[in-house]
């Protein structure tokens, strides 16, 4: 009985926390803890981990096979490569268990997807490496959630990329196996805790046994000193205790410290050390590289005490013989800070294509690193992107230093550098010029005596001049100036601001080729968009034109007066950006007006834009090494203001917004045709009736759609815009496009937001005529009276004359039904319809001709006249300016 009490005293003992099998025991069972939790978490890894790969496999094996299927390549040069591409894609995708499975052109323009409202749209994802023949796997975050995406090009057998294949899926479609694997890791942690218990008892009981009755605290005392020389055996190691003996010396300590034979247990104030040392070594204080001289070495001397946490009091000493690598390390920490400023010059200066910018990174980088001040003079022209002319005066572009109060230039200031100055000298000779004091330089002084004095007076003593070099030109100076060190520069320093100078010149360099580059293609961006709105009384019109974060996009708008006091409205984006993408938007601007001229309804006026995008896609060949546009979109709208009817089509576009009168907005349900030189598919309009004071509001993509946000989501924001905005116009624009001014957009922005209006029933005169030529009279009287009635009696007789011309053509030449409408607006406008679509020609009638002066005395007596079809036959009409 006592011997089993004994026992399980002797177990819970062993168990403590106070023992030291009991403290291993505690260590166990935290590690065994930590161990279930590093599996738990490598299992939970491992599998998320599969789930990737198995989905990366799939996506790209899916994706191959498709691009490499029989009769892929040639669907995509197929007139129509959705009908024949999109049943095969979505069976693909059924087959293989992927979510989906998308095939594009070569402009990122999806041909197939399971929703078919997102084909035409473009695909979202990187695009470029596959355009050079790459397959790219790619993880993004989707409208499905985290998903894996594969690109794999399309190739001819000439090796050019015709088109490419998408096929992806989401990482949760690919379950894991941790539910099964998590319980017998847990098994296996309460095996391992019985274990530990168990071992832990044992080795309790043998170390009494082994130890024969020796203390815990002896042991630790003999442990921690034979651990301090044998981890310090590569410096001198120094153990003294608390009465300043000298308890341990390794041999490099007699070496260093020149410690006779019988040191140990001796006094450290008896050993005949340095006296710093010696009172170092017996006070047991803590010390840091504390350094002395000892003999003719210097030695780094670090202390600690021995007294933390329980352990035998004392101190340990370490010594280290810094004599040769304080001066070589001095040296290398010098190479190893420069090293350190030219790479951050790499990599901290040119961040933008801005030269003044780019020439503030330089000063600041160099600031105060390498000097106190710099200064940055270029040339005007360089910063307006032309290139240098010698001779030329230099502006201060960019300055950094230390304090703000230098005497010296100011940025902006325009300065003529004499030949005698360091910056005269460095102009001429294209190379770096040192003057290493300033105080005792005359030519320098010569520039500016009275600014010179007051440099000289603030500190400044130094100057290393540096030109910017960019080939045989050279673009301006930096300046080096030095204040708070001593000592001047010296030619080291100079190869180093030569270094450093070269690699700025670079990206000032690239940085002025680009703001010339741009300016250019700003210029003839800003000369193919319209500069005013045309006078019309249809719309009440604002809009905005926002460019890109960098480079010229291809978006443009429009605003043209039709006959009949209709309006049609064009807003458009070419794919792709720089020269060629505004040019080609010129282009198809111009070719608007001309089809808006033959008064097409808005589908067919994009049919004709879709076969003229094509042939300019046919012809188009890479130049300069920038790529041919291919394709563009486009929306187009006209609006009635005598039925309030709005006629829309779109190509490839997003749907245009309508706010009501009472602030609700809808997008209506206006087809999505395909983008333009797509062909294949005809185009649909959607016929609107929109309230007097409701707003329309037509934009291009890089308002509602980035690569970090989808197109719900944009459709979303602008919808929340539109409802918080005020009424008219230019309140919507300010309040949708300030939606978008939190960052700079990554693409083009063209928005009109057009309020309409109604022609009243008092301005407008209808009447249906039948097809004898007695009623022609009766149409002049009726005329006669409602100009009376709207106070234009000066226009009777020229009325009557056009109208009987026009009508009696009616009755003659046409078909019923025949109707005659006049509209009061801005100019009077008559209108004649007929049921026949055959259309008059203007000609000179011969002497012997009885007839075909008709239509020769409206074109003299009308300001304009023409011709437009409807479905059920045509209208001939004219308009007069009021008096």
């Amino acid at each position: 009985m006592r011997s089993a009490r004994g026992r399980a005293e002797g177990l819970r003992a062993s168990l403590g926390g106070r023992s030291v099998a009991g403290q291993v025991f505690v260590l166990q069972v935290v590690i065994v803890l930590l161990l279930v939790l590093a599996a738990v978490v490598a299992l939970v890894l491992q599998v998320q981990h599969d789930s990737t790969v198995e989905a990366r496999n799939r996506s790209l094996a899916v994706a191959e096979a498709f691009a490499n299927a029989p009769g892929t390549r040639e669907a995509l040069s197929s007139p129509n490569p959705t009908a024949v591409l999109q049943p095969r894609a979505e069976a693909a995708r059924r087959a293989s268990h992927v979510d989906f499975v998308v095939v594009l052109n070569t402009d990122g323009i999806r041909y197939t997807h399971p929703k078919p409202d997102r084909i035409g749209r473009k695909f979202v994802g990187s695009l470029e490496p596959a355009l050079a023949g790459h397959t790219v796997v790619e993880e993004i975050e989707g409208t499905l959630g985290p998903l894996v995406q594969a690109v794999v090009p399309v190739k001819a057998p000439d090796g050019t990329v015709v088109g490419l294949v998408s096929a992806g899926i989401t990482t949760r479609n690919i379950g894991g196996i941790t539910d099964r694997q998590l319980p017998l890791v847990l098994s296996a942690a309460g095996v391992a805790l019985a274990l530990a218990t168990a071992g832990t008892a044992l080795v309790s009981r043998r170390l009494l046994r082994q130890t024969h009755g020796l203390g815990p605290g002896e042991m630790t005392r003999m442990y921690e000193h034979h651990d301090a020389v044998l981890h310090s055996v590569r410096e001198g190691v120094v153990i003294v205790g608390d009465q300043g003996d000298l308890l341990l010396a390794n041999d490099e300590a007699h070496r260093l410290l020149d410690l006779p034979e019988d040191a140990e247990r001796r006094k450290v104030l008896d050993l005949g050390l340095d006296p710093g040392t010696a009172e170092l070594l017996a006070s047991g204080r803590t010390a840091t590289d504390e350094v002395h001289l000892v003999g003719d070495r210097l030695l780094a001397i670090n202390q600690r005490p021995t007294d933390i946490d329980g352990r035998p009091s004392g101190s340990v000493a370490t010594l280290r013989d810094s004599t040769e690598l304080r001066a070589l390390s001095g040296r290398a920490e010098v190479a190893r800070e420069r090293l350190t400023l030219l790479y951050d010059a790499g990599t901290g200066v040119g961040t933008t294509l801005d030269v003044t910018r780019t020439a503030e990174e330089l000063a600041e980088t160099a600031v105060p690193r390498f000097a106190d001040f710099v200064t940055v003079d270029l040339y005007d022209a360089v910063l307006r992107g032309e290139d240098p002319e010698g001779g030329a005066d230099l502006r201060r572009s960019a300055a950094a230093g230390i304090r703000d109060d230098a005497p010296l230039y100011p940025v902006g200031a325009q300065l003529h550098f004499v030949a005698s100055s360091p910056q005269g000298r460095a102009l001429h000779t294209g190379r770096p010029v040192l003057e290493p004091r300033l105080d005792e330089a005359p030519g320098w002084h010569a520039q500016d005596p009275a600014r010179a004095r007051r440099i000289v007076d603030y500190g400044i003593h130094s100057l290393i001049t540096v030109p910017v070099r960019a080939g045989a030109r050279v673009l301006g100076l930096v300046n080096f100036w030095r204040a708070q060190k001593a000592e001047p520069f010296d030619a080291e320093e100079v190869a180093l601001a030569e270094e450093l100078v070269a690699r700025a010149a670079v990206s000032i360099d690239n940085a002025r080729r680009y703001t010339r580059e741009h300016s250019m293609a700003v210029a003839l961006q800003r000369s193919l968009l319209p500069r005013s709105l045309p006078e019309q009384s249809a719309l009440d019109i604002a809009y905005r034109y926002l460019p890109a974060q960098a480079g010229v996009g291809g978006d443009w708008f429009d605003v043209l007066p039709l006959s009949g006091t209709r309006v049609a409205l064009v807003v458009g984006d070419v794919v792709g950006h720089g020269l060629h993408a505004a040019a080609t938007m010129g282009r198809l601007r111009t070719a608007v007006h001309n089809f808006a001229a033959l008064d097409l309804p808005p589908e067919e006026l994009l049919g004709l834009l879709d076969e003229l995008v094509g042939r300019i896609d046919q012809h188009e060949t890479p130049d300069g090494g920038s790529a041919p546009v291919a394709g563009a979109t486009c929306v187009y709208a006209v609006y009635d203001p005598v039925s309030r009817h709005c006629s829309v089509a779109r190509a490839g576009h997003p749907p245009p917004a309508v706010v009501r009168p009472d602030g609700s907005v809808t997008f209506p349900d206006v087809p999505a045709g395909p983008p333009l030189g797509v062909g294949g598919l005809p185009f649909e309009a959607a016929d609107l009736v929109l309230e007097e004071g409701s707003r329309l509001v037509l934009y291009t993509d890089g308002l509602i759609e980035d690569r970090r946000r989808d197109i719900d989501a944009g459709l979303e924001d602008l919808r929340a815009a539109l409802a918080a905005a005020g009424e008219s116009p230019e309140e919507t624009c300010r309040a949708v496009v300030d939606t978008r001014l939190m960052e700079r957009p990554g693409d083009d922005i063209a928005l009109i937001v057009a309020r309409t209006r109604a022609l009243g029933a008092d301005r407008v005169a209808e009447w249906q005529v039948p097809a004898d030529p007695a009623a022609v009279g009766e149409v002049r009287t009726s005329v006669t009276r409602r100009l009376a009635e709207w106070g234009l009696d000066e226009l009777a007789f020229t009325t009557e004359l056009i109208l009987s011309e026009l009508v009696t053509n009616a009755i003659r030449y046409g078909s019923e039904p025949i109707g005659v409408r006049m509209l009061r607006d801005r100019t009077l406008i008559c209108e004649v319809f007929d049921g026949s679509s055959t259309s008059p020609h203007l000609r000179y009638a011969a002497g012997t001709d009885e007839g075909g002066r008709g239509l020769f005395l409206v074109a003299q007596l009308a300001e304009r006249w023409g011709t437009r079809y409807t479905p059920t036959g045509k209208v001939i009409w004219a308009e007069q300016p009021l008096p």
